[in-house]
């Protein structure tokens, strides 16, 4: 029997490249997330794909994909986002609580509600989709970066805390990724100052760059962890150094 890997946030990004990418392995994926249009066009197109509506910010909604679910052998907690580049002194707070309801207590509801099933596999694999911002704060992303320090710091835990369990919890922490949506989100939607994030950078990260290595991560044999894997583009060597042409 096929093992089964949840990816959450999988309508687009990083999350719609891994629910690929590990079809591609032979994983029966569930693919995860608000926008079902989308997931249904990405299981109609990959064999191996099973679209399933998931809100991760809503306790009912992940108490129910949970119920329906037979098995878990991989949980990708991947759903997250960046809102709004102010600094701290002027930031909204509903920005702040927005980026820690999605990217941390999203991840904490899926975790809990899933965990059982990943013990039951024998062999679990919690994967939890970070950032460079959770190890390493920048001006105008106060938010972004407390959300995924905390992110962080829940991975390093749940590793202790399920030391002797057959769980293994991997970090993944890309650093400049591009795609469609991330940077169009955080500048609510101006296409312009989205693109700027990008402008001369030669090869940012690509989504399926971020999948290949978490693919790489759940498929390593069962007695070994990747604790923390930071992908970066060769042209960024911190978040406040990129090289541009």
């Amino acid at each position: 029997m096929a093992k089964t890997a949840v990816v959450t946030g999988a309508s687009s990004g990083i999350g719609a490249a891994t629910a690929r990418r590990l079809a591609a392995e032979g994983f029966d994926v569930v693919a995860a997330a608000r926008r079902r249009e989308r997931l249904d066009a990405l299981a109609a197109e990959v064999p191996g794909i099973r679209p399933a509506t998931l809100d991760v910010t809503s306790q009912e909604s992940v108490d129910a994909f949970a119920a329906e679910l037979e098995r878990c052998d991989v949980l990708v907690n991947n759903a997250g986002g960046a809102f709004g580049l102010e600094p701290v002194a002027s930031a909204l707070v509903d920005d702040w609580q927005r980026m820690y309801d999605v990217n941390v207590l999203g991840a904490l509801r899926m975790t809990r509600a899933l965990l059982p099933k990943l013990i039951a596999s024998g062999d679990g694999v919690l994967v939890m989709l970070t950032s460079v911002a959770g190890l390493v704060s920048y001006e105008g992303g106060g938010g972004y970066c407390a959300a995924k320090h905390a992110q962080t710091s829940m991975t390093e835990t749940l590793r202790l805390e399920l030391c002797g369990e057959p769980v293994r919890v991997v970090e993944i922490a890309p650093g400049m990724v591009q795609t469609e949506e991330f940077s169009l989100t955080r500048f609510r939607g101006d296409t312009e100052k989205a693109a700027k994030v990008y402008e001369g950078v030669p090869g940012p990260l690509t989504a399926d760059d971020v999948a290949d290595v978490i693919a790489f991560a759940v498929t390593r044999p069962a007695h070994v962890n990747i604790d923390r894997l930071v992908i970066r583009p060769r042209a960024q060597a911190a978040q406040h150094k990129v090289h541009r042409v």
